[in-house]
C-alpha cells in the first residue's frame, strides 16, 4: 500500500483554521462578517447591459460565498474525484470490478439511512413553520472528505486498507449527495439541456487530444499531453453544468473521464503519483497549493458557527450523521455480504468496516454546500451550519474507541491475532 502524500492533513488545518477565524468573526462582530461574505462584485443588474446578460438568471450574485462555494470548491471537487475515478478503472484501483459493489450498497445505504432519520427527526422534533417534515434532506448526505481522512488515519493508521475504503465512500458519498441535492432544485426541463456543453466540450477535447493512438508520431503523442484543451473543455464543462441548474462545485467532474491519465492506480493521494507525467495527474498537481488556499477561504465564507443558533434542526443534522448515516451504511454493507454474497474489500474486517461506518457520520465541508439550496434561510439554515459542525465532535469518540480496544489487557485463554 502506497504512503498518503501530507498535504491532505494540511488540507484539514486550512478548513479548520478558516472556519475558526470565521466562527470567531461572526460571534464577535456579525454584521462586519456578514458583510464581507456577501459583498458584492457583480450582479444581474451590473451586467444587464452585456450581450451574455440574458442567458444569466435574474438571481444572478458574485459575491465571496459564490465564488468560492461554486467556482472554487469545483477544483477541490475535481482533484478528488479523480482520485475516485482512477479506483474505478485503473489497474489496481481499490475499487475496480466486484470491489466497488459492497462499497457501493455501503454508500447507498447511509444515503437512505441519513434521509429517513431526518425526515423522522424533523417530523418528531421540528418547529420552525417554514419547515416540514422532510425539508433540508439533502444536508446530511455528504461526509467530509478530508476531516475524515484525517480521523481515519488516526483510527487505522497509514497504508491500512480501510483508510482507503473510508476516503473512498466519502468522496462517493459526497459527490452523490451533492448531485441528488441539484436534482431535487432543478426541473427536468429545458435548463437540462445545457448538460449537452460538458458533453460536447469533452467529446471535443478528447476527440482532438485525449484518443490513444500508439501509432501517432512522436509530435502528436506531446500534443496529447497538453493541458490547455482540457483547461478549456473544464470552463465549458462548469458553465454547462451552472447554466442546466445543477450545483456548479459539480462542474468539473463530467470531464474526467477523458483526461488521459496513468495506466494504473498508485492509491489514494499516493506520493509515488507526484512522479507521474500524464495530464491528469499533472492538473492534479498543480491544485495541490492553491487547494490549501481554497479550503482556507471556503471554512472562512461558509464555516462561521453562530454560537447562539442551536434549534430543532441541529438536532435533525446529528440524528441523520450520527444515527442514520452509520446504520444505513452497515446495513447496506451487511445486506451486499450476505444477500449478495459480496466479500469485503481486501484487508478489511468487519469490526473495521463498523468504524469506517462511524467515520461516515462526521459530515461538515460537503453538507455545508448544500444549505442555501436544501433550506429556507435564516434561522434554520444557521442551526443546520451548527449540526454540521458538531458532528465533528464524533472524530475524537471514535478515535478514543479505537484506542481502547488497541490497549485492552487480551484474554489469555485466547490466542493471539496475528
Amino acid at each position: 500500500m502506497y504512503r498518503v502524500s501530507p498535504f491532505v492533513r494540511r488540507f484539514a488545518w486550512a478548513l479548520l483554521g478558516g472556519a475558526g477565524v470565521a466562527t470567531v468573526w461572526v460571534n464577535l462582530s456579525p454584521a462586519s462578517y456578514y458583510d464581507m461574505i456577501e459583498w458584492r462584485f457583480l450582479d444581474h443588474e451590473r451586467l444587464s447591459a452585456l450581450p451574455f446578460a440574458q442567458v444569466l438568471p435574474e438571481t444572478f450574485l458574485l459575491t465571496p460565498v459564490t465564488l468560492v462555494s461554486d467556482a472554487l470548491m469545483a477544483l477541490f471537487l475535481f482533484f478528488v474525484g479523480k482520485e475516485l475515478w482512477e479506483a474505478l478503472v485503473l489497474e489496481r484501483g481499490a475499487l475496480t470490478g466486484r470491489q466497488a459493489l459492497l462499497p457501493a450498497w455501503a454508500v447507498a445505504g447511509g444515503l437512505l439511512g441519513a434521509v429517513l432519520v431526518w425526515g423522522l427527526w424533523s417530523g418528531l422534533f421540528e418547529t420552525a413553520e417554514e419547515a416540514g417534515p422532510w425539508t433540508g434532506w439533502p444536508v446530511p448526505l455528504g461526509s467530509d472528505i478530508i476531516i475524515g481522512y484525517v480521523i481515519a488515519r488516526a483510527v487505522f493508521g497509514a497504508g491500512h486498507p480501510a483508510l482507503h475504503l473510508a476516503l473512498l465512500t466519502s468522496i462517493a458519498s459526497s459527490l452523490a449527495g451533492l448531485l441528488l441535492a441539484g436534482l431535487a432544485d432543478v426541473g427536468f426541463g429545458l435548463s437540462l439541456l445545457w448538460l449537452l456543453l460538458p458533453v460536447g466540450a469533452t467529446l471535443g477535447a478528447w476527440l482532438a487530444v485525449g484518443r490513444p493512438d500508439p501509432d501517432a508520431p512522436e509530435r502528436v503523442r506531446r500534443r496529447s499531453l497538453a493541458l490547455w484543451p482540457w483547461l478549456l473543455a473544464g470552463a465549458a464543462s462548469w458553465i454547462g453544468v451552472a447554466a442546466a441548474g445543477l450545483p456548479p462545485a459539480l462542474g468539473l467532474l463530467p470531464v474526467i473521464p477523458a483526461i488521459p491519465h496513468a495506466d494504473r492506480a498508485f492509491g489514494l493521494f499516493a506520493e509515488a503519483e507526484e512522479f507521474l507525467h500524464d495530464p491528469l495527474n499533472r492538473l492534479s498537481h498543480l491544485l495541490v497549493k492553491p487547494l490549501a488556499v481554497i479550503l482556507f477561504a471556503f471554512g472562512l465564507t461558509r464555516g462561521g458557527i453562530d454560537l447562539g443558533a442551536l434549534a430543532p434542526t441541529t438536532g435533525s443534522v446529528l440524528a441523520a450523521l450520527w444515527i442514520g448515516k452509520p446504520l444505513g451504511f452497515m446495513t447496506g454493507a451487511l445486506l451486499a455480504a450476505l444477500v449478495f454474497r459480496l466479500d469485503l474489500p481486501r484487508g478489511v474486517r468487519l469490526s473495521d468496516l463498523g468504524r469506517v461506518a462511524l467515520i461516515s457520520g462526521v459530515g461538515f465541508t460537503l453538507p455545508l454546500l448544500t444549505l442555501d439550496s436544501a433550506l429556507p434561510g435564516g434561522a434554520m439554515t444557521e442551526a443546520a451550519r451548527m449540526g454540521a459542525a458538531l458532528s465533528l465532535g464524533l472524530g475524537p469518540l471514535v478515535i478514543l474507541l479505537a484506542r481502547m480496544r488497541r490497549t485492552a489487557p487480551q484474554d489469555p485463554r485466547r490466542p493471539a491475532k496475528t
